[in-house]
């Protein structure tokens, strides 16, 4: 039987075109020239609607296990199917940290029994994720995942980082590093070391602890050929350093965050925990190449560093606040507003930077609609506008410095292996 989508516009093979389609029993796409309409369930009508692949995003916190008070697998994967996503990378800044076998089995129990959508397990880099001390055992944690991070801590030492990428190149996983030097951040640093430091009289946090470490992880990819991916970029002097790296033909990719793309330090206007994150809001300069590098091919995706966190922990100054905030709920809306919407870039590139680029960059299924394949797609209506409501999020996470925009695009329907993890307005 299965679902007739009709008069919808979806994007195939780089493109966009009226097409009809079938999700049939067994969850895949099936498209034909003729479609008996008496050989379905539900016929949905998607006139008006954009129908895209399902979002990917390589890098969100899902808090489970051990910090479900501030968000949890079901909520959290609930939340990345409203904003229209269908495979979701989980950090390891949870408890216990997948360091072993033992503990990344718990986190595939917790996603296995309660994810709606995909979700990808990330190891750590070292034992406890300290950034220091003793590192993982790749050669046992490969046969449940490809991808290690310390995200939240950069790996301090360098022969143990050059270790790491000798052992991930050799079981062809990926290092997805948080870079920052700590040896040049001051004690409580909460914001950009800039104006508005200066003006709340908070500590600062330099560029230098992440170009830095940027610099010398390059460096190390240039040794041991591992495959290498930069998290949420901030400095223009990152973005330069994967420029450079990508033309030299070095495996490497880098990210950057719809937060960091539409927000500066100029942006803040009050010292609240909405506005803390790592690493935090730069200069209106370091924004203006993050979108070039974005817009030149440099930066391949857009990820979210979704980081839910209590009403407590962040509904208070920055020096106090906890970081890190939520955006994927709206992340799409974000982009189609602040860039297609300004004519700075097209609907298709939209559809590779929260899609095709992080399925080719990490290997993951997805990235585009092909026939006969499972569904998993997202239906967007661009017409449609929202007010940034956190209350209304599905995550348990509500702080968000985008509170109170007007955004233009709403999602209706996600789909992920042909069924319905999200629907509102179809």
């Amino acid at each position: 039987m299965g679902r007739l989508f009709q008069n919808g516009t979806v994007y195939i093979k780089g493109k966009f075109e009226e097409k009809d389609f079938i999700i049939d029993d067994d969850g895949c796409i099936v498209t034909a020239d003729k479609i008996d309409v008496d050989d379905v369930e539900e016929i949905i009508d998607c006139a008006g609607l954009h129908i895209f692949p399902g979002f990917i995003d390589p890098h969100v916190h899902l808090r489970e296990p051990g910090y479900s008070y501030k968000e949890t697998m079901s909520a959290g994967t609930k939340a990345a199917a409203h904003g229209g996503y269908t495979t979701v990378f989980a950090m390891p800044n949870i408890n216990p940290v997948p360091d072993s076998v033992e503990n990344i089995k718990q986190l595939e129990q917790h996603i296995e029994q309660n994810a709606c959508i995909h979700v990808l397990p990330i190891a750590s880099i070292t034992k406890g994720q300290k950034g220091v001390g003793e590192l993982v055992d790749f050669d046992q944690l490969i046969k449940h995942t490809y991808l290690f991070s310390d995200d939240g801590k950069g790996v301090q030492e360098d022969d143990m980082m050059k270790v790491a990428m000798q052992s991930c190149a050799k079981n062809n996983a990926i290092v997805i590093a948080h870079c920052e030097d700590e040896r040049l951040l001051k004690p409580g640093g909460c914001i950009h070391d800039g104006s508005k430091a200066k003006e709340f009289g908070l500590i600062g946090i330099s560029s230098a602890s992440e170009y830095e470490q940027v610099k010398r992880d390059i460096d190390l990819v240039r040794e041991t050929k591992c495959q290498y991916h930069i998290c949420h970029i901030s400095t223009k002097e990152s973005v330069e350093l994967l420029r450079q790296a990508k033309k030299e033909g070095l495996p490497v990719s880098g990210e950057v965050t719809p937060h960091h793309l539409f927000l500066c330090e100029d942006d803040i206007v009050e010292n609240h925990g909405r506005f803390k994150m790592n690493p935090p809001l730069r200069s209106k300069e370091d924004q203006e190449a993050l979108i070039q590098g974005l817009l030149d091919g440099t930066i391949d995706c857009i990820a979210t560093d979704q980081a839910p966190h209590s009403a407590d922990e962040k509904n208070c100054t920055m020096d106090k606040a906890m970081m890190g905030i939520v955006t994927n709920e709206i992340a799409f809306p974000l982009v189609y507003t602040k860039l297609v919407k300004e004519k700075k870039c097209k609907l298709e590139d939209v559809m590779e930077w929260m899609s095709g680029r992080a399925a080719d960059v990490f290997g993951v299924d997805g990235g585009e609609i092909v026939n006969f394949e499972k569904a998993n797609i997202t239906i967007f209506n661009l017409l449609d506008r929202q007010f940034v409501r956190p209350q209304e999020f599905e995550s348990k996470g509500k702080s968000t410095p985008f509170e109170g925009q007007w955004l233009q695009s709403k999602c209706y329907m996600t789909i992920c292996d042909g069924e319905v993890v999200y629907r509102k307005g179809l």
